[in-house]
């Protein structure tokens, strides 16, 4: 089994202690949330324990940029499929993942036991403390909100982490819903509530707008009958909300289709929302005033609350159907146009999309037929946005379904976790998978020279020019950045990804965001350069500020 680890070369902030918490309010057998999925069982337990990665031991990091990979061993053909690290530990199943601004990944929905939630904890991962039980911080959830099955994003003007309802219990009795707002905040490792929503909600989608504020989608209301929440609602910048009952919608958040699940919700450079329904629907939401929703007059192919959709170029949207389609949705003109590029290898049901700092979009992860073992799929697939095809990677050795997320880390490795709460296999483990543009391409499985930032600003304006170093006689092609990621249920929602032009004067670039100050939106993200070989630099934080 070949085995190779990450390191990240930036300053990363040290976790605290571990803790294990209280576990007071017990946790309940896993329901069956959907009556056409077989969710009941919780399955077996997989710790994932890899070599070298049992609970206890510390893998030592190297924090040279240099020395990044020394020592790893690699398969002859990775710079074709990528590879993956052996699976290691995790102590919940990361239903939730989500990338904080300073390094570390934050996780939660699930209990110590690989339940799901009332007695929750959430965790912090440090990757530049290697993979072991060292690495984690374990911590329970004070507020006692139920965060199970929330929606999550980082609030571009604190990068503090918010998750918008949940579940909750009523007289003993779990998957009611809730209307919190749960704020974890980085700088004191802790989770305190805010003003609350409006409406209670479950499986609600956060969205980052272009001025700041957040859009929050769908979920369902209360029981006993669980009707979908139809009226979006917004968070100003200064935490009030506001109801947007102009945009009350039977069609584009409830339906049949479940379109009131993690509503695929993605804000454009005009200040809307663009909605793709679970159906052939497609909606603008226009959250000015009392809010707006129009139906657009061009239709998709069906698709599914279980399959993914990513914002993988500005405007542009690369959604996955059924019967393996996969459509591109382009917003650039008037109106919106949907065409379709190469099927997918293979169904993809509650699989993951992770938008990668060369622009290319990695798939790992779910199934052929809903959330059954036999029908897993265990290859990670990239898709290449400039030919339109598929390649197949390397193959994971855990199963991935429902419950997994995925999450793109500053070293250009992708996170990948979870998968149970319910089964059919309860993951407490993760692996790491390394694209193949991480190795060299002589076929000898070393990993590549890596060209290098030597300086970057800590913030960069919306339309702007800034300054990046790079080492000397590095050949540059590209500037990118990659917005941080928060992934549940087959959904990241805070992806997106921009190719920044830039001029070169020595070792110095002048690197120019876009004019339409409505695309490189507020919040933190990743930059990176990539070389003329297409190998990409360690990613460094940036923060795109509210203006």
């Amino acid at each position: 089994m070949h085995r190779v680890w990450s390191a990240l070369a930036v300053a990363i902030v040290s976790t605290v202690s571990m803790g294990q918490g209280n576990d007071a309010l017990g946790a309940s057998r896993a329901p069956a949330v959907f009556e056409d999925l077989d969710l009941t069982e919780r399955g077996p337990v997989d710790w994932g324990w890899g070599p070298g990665v049992r609970p206890g031991s510390l893998r030592q990091m190297m924090s040279s940029a240099a020395q990044e990979f020394a020592g790893a061993e690699a398969p002859a053909d990775a710079h074709v499929t990528g590879t993956w690290s052996a699976p290691f530990s995790w102590p919940i199943v990361a239903i939730h993942t989500v990338l904080v601004p300073d390094g570390r990944v934050m996780s939660f929905g699930g209990t110590l036991q690989g339940k799901d939630g009332a007695s929750l904890h959430y965790t912090l991962w440090d990757p530049a403390r290697g993979t072991g039980s060292a690495a984690h911080t374990v911590m329970p959830n004070t507020t006692r909100t139920d965060i199970f099955c929330g929606g999550q994003t980082v609030l571009p003007a604190t990068g503090e982490i918010a998750v918008f309802g949940g579940d909750a219990a009523v007289g003993g009795k779990r998957h009611y819903s809730n209307n919190r707002l749960t704020v974890f905040r980085p700088s004191t490792n802790d989770i305190v509530d805010r003003a609350p929503m409006f409406l209670k909600r479950w499986y609600a989608t956060a969205v980052a707008l272009a001025d700041g504020r957040v859009l929050v989608l769908g979920g369902r209301l209360e029981r006993p009958l669980q009707p979908p929440a139809l009226t979006p609602e917004i968070l100003s910048t200064t935490g009030a909300w506001q109801l947007l009952n102009g945009a009350t919608s039977e069609e584009a958040f409830g339906g049949p289709a479940r379109n009131w699940y993690y509503t695929r919700g993605f804000a454009t450079p005009s200040g809307k929302a663009l909605l793709i329904g679970h159906d052939n629907k497609l909606f603008m939401l226009d959250p000015a005033g009392n809010g707006s929703v129009t139906r657009l007059g061009v239709s998709i192919e069906p698709g599914s609350y279980t399959l993914p959709s990513v914002m993988y170029a500005p405007r542009r949207v690369l959604s996955l159907r059924k019967n393996q389609r996969a459509a591109i949705l382009d917003i650039r003109g008037a109106e919106p146009s949907v065409t379709y590029t190469s099927n997918t290898p293979g169904g993809r049901y509650y699989a993951n999309t992770t938008v990668l700092p060369t622009g290319e979009v990695l798939v790992t992860g779910g199934s052929s037929r809903g959330n059954l073992l036999d029908f897993a799929q265990y290859s990670a697939i990239t898709w290449n946005p400039v030919t339109g095809t598929w390649r197949t990677g390397a193959v994971a050795q855990k199963a991935r379904l429902y419950h997994s997320t995925a999450l793109l880390l500053p070293d250009g490795s992708v996170l990948v976790a979870g998968g149970g709460a319910p089964g059919p296999v309860t993951n407490l483990n993760a692996e790491l998978y390394y694209p193949n543009y991480l190795f060299k391409r002589d076929g000898s499985g070393s990993f590549a020279p890596r060209p290098t930032i030597v300086s970057v600003p800590q913030t960069i304006s919306q339309s702007g020019t800034f300054s990046v170093g790079v080492g000397a006689g590095q050949q540059i092609s590209k500037v990118t950045v990659v917005r941080t990621g928060s992934a549940t249920h087959a959904f990241n929602n805070d992806q997106r990804y921009i190719e920044l032009s830039f001029t070169r004067s020595g070792n110095s670039l002048s690197v120019s965001t876009p004019t339409d100050r409505g695309v490189l939106i507020p919040g933190y993200y990743l930059l990176f350069v990539v070389d003329a070989s297409g190998v990409p630099s360690i990613g460094r934080f940036v923060r795109v500020p509210i203006s």
